[in-house]
């Protein structure tokens, strides 16, 4: 009898794709759904593993879009510590959906949250983006001063992209319960203080994600329907979780979420792509060979594979510099070279 697996090609086979394969010599298990050039002008934002994207985009060469560069006199050691060359604008680690869309949000004026400054020891600090200045800002003026620089750079974004790439990393948040606002951080570890009468915990749904998701999507192409978007999914786990559950469910709860709605969301959107970055780490058969010793950091030789098999899909290979030549943007050697907000949890847990 005829039937539809008779004709299915080998890299829809789990013995010929993967189990007879090297994990570091699977074929064909990213097709670009539309095509990447050096001349694409590339946005990026997400969770810290998104930084290596942006480093490798630049690198090789591609015209990566920064809104906010950094000033010449901070010095190299101090770019990234201060929030500058991560992604396409000082916006630090975007988390959740719902705090990209927010983010857009506030930029062009349809959001305005109720705290937009955090005091603390007589520093001051954005709710928003509490690490890009490690020791605050001298004053609530200059805080709000860079704040509304920082909007407007943003808001500037979405018509100079052509593709803009998204890292989903977590579904756990914190929330400001008087507005729904979205923070990357648990206020009281890296900046503000802690009320659990102002604050409070929340994992995202798959619902939720999936609506803020197509949202954001269509807030954009609304701005420029000429967009399209990459998403990939972090392959980091979760630092430490405030669900009440076992870190290690939580990370499955989490990664399974978003990697779902990243499937529906290819599915639902032409302009959508999906890249493997989640599963290239992640997955069983890859046997953790690409984590440092913690399980949890993505080492540079498995950062380095999976960027070569997104370059190598999207004809970009050939692009990276000579080994002579040096790099536009100094790459992250671990994990402690990235900018990871969500670190400084660890220091709780000792």
């Amino acid at each position: 009898m005829d039937h539809p697996y008779k004709n299915l090609e080998k890299r829809a086979f789990w013995k010929s794709a993967v189990s007879n394969l090297n994990p570091l010599e699977f074929q064909d298990i990213y097709r670009p759904r539309f095509p990447i050039t050096q001349n694409t002008g590339i946005a990026a934002a997400g969770s810290c593993f998104a930084q290596h994207i942006g480093h490798q985009f630049k690198n090789r060469g591609y015209r990566f879009i920064d809104v906010e560069p950094a000033p010449r006199f901070i010095g190299e050691k101090d770019i990234n510590r201060f929030g500058f060359d991560l992604y396409s604008a000082r916006y630090g680690n975007v988390y959740s959906v719902r705090q990209l869309l927010q983010l857009f949000q506030r930029a062009f004026g349809l959001f305005t949250p109720e705290e937009t400054v955090w005091e603390s020891k007589g520093r001051f600090y954005d709710p928003f983006r509490p690490s890009i200045e490690p020791n605050g800002f001298a004053t609530r003026e200059e805080a709000e001063r860079d704040i509304e620089y920082h909007l407007q750079q943003v808001r500037a974004i979405l018509g100079r992209t052509e593709l803009f790439v998204f890292t989903f990393g977590l579904t756990e948040g914190w929330v400001n319960t008087s507005d729904g606002s979205a923070l990357p951080t648990c206020p009281g570890t890296i900046a503000g203080e802690y009320d659990d009468k102002k604050y409070a915990f929340h994992n995202y749904t798959h619902a939720e994600v999936l609506a803020d998701a197509k949202s954001f999507i269509a807030f954009a192409l609304e701005r420029n329907p000429n967009m399209k978007f990459l998403f990939t999914v972090s392959p980091v786990p979760l630092t430490a979780t405030a669900s009440g559950h076992h870190v290690l469910p939580a990370t499955v709860y989490s990664k399974s979420v978003l990697r779902g709605v990243c499937g529906e969301l290819y599915d639902a959107f032409p302009q959508v792509d999906y890249f493997p970055s989640y599963e290239l780490v992640s997955a069983h058969p890859m046997r953790a060979m690409a984590y440092n010793p913690n399980l949890r950091s993505v080492a540079s030789e498995g950062v380095r594979h999976v960027m070569d098999v997104f370059f190598n899909a999207i004809g970009g290979a050939d692009a990276l510099a000579p080994a002579d030549q040096p790099a536009a943007t100094p790459e992250p050697k671990s994990a402690a070279d990235l900018a990871c907000d969500e670190l400084i949890l660890q220091e709780f847990g000792e």
